[in-house]
């Protein structure tokens, strides 16, 4: 098993659930503060990037 140096997400207060990401290699990975060593998703770099920029475009202030 690898080593992770997940983020957490800038959004998260304290004892939510929150999104942790890990770039590894060619792939980011995201998980859930609940269980860092549990569901994790893999994808592309390019995929993160055009899922970030989609939710920045769409992001609606309250």
């Amino acid at each position: 098993m690898h080593q992770h140096s997940w983020q957490r997400s800038s959004y998260c207060g304290q004892g939510e659930s929150c999104l942790h990401v890990a770039a590894r290699d060619s792939t980011v990975e995201l998980t859930e503060s609940s269980d860092l060593t549990g569901a994790i998703l893999h994808t592309t770099p390019a995929a993160w990037d055009a899922l970030v920029r989609a939710l920045k475009e769409t992001r609606v202030d309250g």
